[in-house]
């Protein structure tokens, strides 16, 4: 490797260098909070480093990775969610009595796995991405070990991650049996010429696309997403929903632009069933919940439909969609377990409908937030989620994708249901008297209410003024040629 090469993979180094050094502290002295100062930091160096490869055209570090504005953006976005999440798991962590340095040492190498995985442009390096994403969350998952449902939640993602990467294991060698390639663009070039994929490949590629569906959790590889939800801690909830997911989306963008999965209508058959089945279960699931946590995973199952309808485009048009569809999904979903984790206690996190009852008489501010991230999943105008998925309705009808838009349009309609009867439940009227406030400690207040108040500022600011986030996407996009070509 030469120098330009380490200078292009610092963010990823600064993520190892971060971890080793969390190591070594944790080995000499444990303290909780320099072990996530050391983590945060080192979030806020890997996303300065972007900087100096933000007007680079591609750079390619054969044959794994590339370097290019799409695999910047992703990579900083990621960063910055996974910067989020350690501040709102400084103040969750902070109230309990468990180990907690470990927790920032699976949450850096996770953020690693994450930003490996959109960059590559090799099955090697996909595979090394996923599995360095996928061990870090069997600890994460089951972090708090006498938490009841924790232990479950965790054997059962292992369980899934583990059939995943089966799946995507022999899919691949049944793609190199039969192109001789493990790279997209040796892949690409196979296949150029080729009106109907051989079965043999598209046996290939369809169980790698199944290891992909078990990580993002669409049907119908979504059965015990609800469960991991709910029995791991809020924090890693919330990065499982937007760190770990859009890892995998930025994967499953490039590869299918690379190697113009778009022109077989197998393919395309697929995902049509899949993202309108995602959308009605998801939604028609989520109806009959009482658990807050439980909503909100079938809430995700849905929206990864919803946003499946902008990759069926397959046009520079669709990807930016998907890309400011995740800026708005990742700030309102962080911001919705962020309220979760901030009303949790020591012993169970808030996740019961009854918890919410009358919040806005307890705790107004919180209510408020609450109600904003909610009506943004909801795609309610104002927000940066009505932006979004105007977007993905825009990508979808240049495209003529009418079923999919109607879709979409009739399952946003469901969704709103469930997402208002959590805020009614909110405006309740307490039964019992409004109870003192917490009085918490400066560093906690900042971790948890000022990571709050910066996502519901975020929120507002993309759904009222989105123009500036469109143009940076636009921008970013034109620096990739096999996206733009398509």
């Amino acid at each position: 490797m030469s120098q330009t090469d380490f200078l292009y993979l610092m963010p990823l180094l600064i993520l190892t260098f971060a971890v080793l050094v969390s190591m070594l502290v944790i080995a000499a002295w444990r303290n909780h909070k320099i072990i996530y100062v050391i983590t945060a930091l080192s979030f806020i160096a890997a996303f300065g480093s972007l900087f100096e490869l933000r007007t680079t055209t591609a750079y390619v570090i054969e044959p794994m990775f590339v370097i290019d504005g799409f695999g910047v953006f992703y990579i900083g976005m990621i960063l910055l969610t996974s910067l989020l999440v350690s501040m709102l798991s400084y103040a969750y962590f902070e109230q309990r009595e468990e180990r907690k340095e470990e927790y920032y040492l699976l949450l850096v190498l996770a953020t690693l796995g994450a930003c490996v995985l959109v960059i590559s442009t090799h099955f090697a390096s996909l595979f090394l991405g996923l599995e360095i994403l996928s061990i870090s969350l069997y600890a994460l998952i089951p972090y708090l070990r006498t938490r009841p449902r924790s232990d479950e939640a965790g054997i059962k993602y292992l369980i899934l991650a583990a059939f995943s990467s089966a799946f995507m294991l022999f899919g691949m060698a049944l793609v190199y049996f039969s192109t001789g390639t493990m790279m997209f663009s040796g892949l690409a070039q196979s296949i150029a010429g080729m009106q109907e994929l051989p079965l043999l490949l598209l046996t290939g590629i369809g169980m790698i696309l199944i290891g992909v569906g078990f990580k993002l959790g669409i049907v119908p590889f979504h059965m015990w997403t609800p469960d991991v939800y709910e029995g791991a801690p809020a924090p890693v909830t919330a990065f499982i929903a937007t760190v770990s997911k859009g890892g995998v989306l930025g994967l499953l963008v490039r590869f299918f632009m690379e190697v113009d999965g778009f022109r077989y209508p197998v393919l395309i058959t697929i995902f049509t069933v899949v993202a309108i089945t995602s959308m009605f279960a998801g939604n028609l699931l989520a109806l009959i919940q009482k658990n807050v946590k439980r909503i909100l995973a079938y809430s995700s199952i849905s929206h990864l439909g919803y946003i499946l309808v902008a990759f069926m485009a397959g046009n520079q048009m669709g990807v930016e969609a998907i890309t400011f569809y995740l800026v708005a999904y990742f700030i309102t979903s962080v911001g919705a377990f962020g309220v979760v984790a901030m009303l949790s206690d020591k012993d169970s996190d808030a996740e019961l409908l009854d918890d919410y009852k009358g919040l806005l008489w307890r705790r107004p501010w919180t209510a408020a937030v609450f109600s904003a991230m909610l009506l943004s999943l909801a795609g309610i105008p104002l927000t940066a989620g009505f932006v979004g998925k105007f977007y993905i309705i825009a990508a979808g009808i240049n495209d003529q994708l009418w079923l999919l838009v109607v879709m979409l349009v009739l399952n946003s309609v469901i969704g709103l249901y469930y997402y208002i009867k959590i805020i009614a439940v909110m405006f309740q009227q307490p039964e019992t008297e409004r109870e003192p406030g917490t009085r918490l400690r400066p560093s906690i207040y900042v971790a948890s209410a000022g990571t709050l108040a910066v996502l519901a500022l975020l929120l507002v600011y993309v759904g009222v003024y989105p123009t500036g986030l469109v143009q940076l996407i636009q921008n970013v996009l034109v620096s990739v040629p096999e996206i733009v070509a398509k």
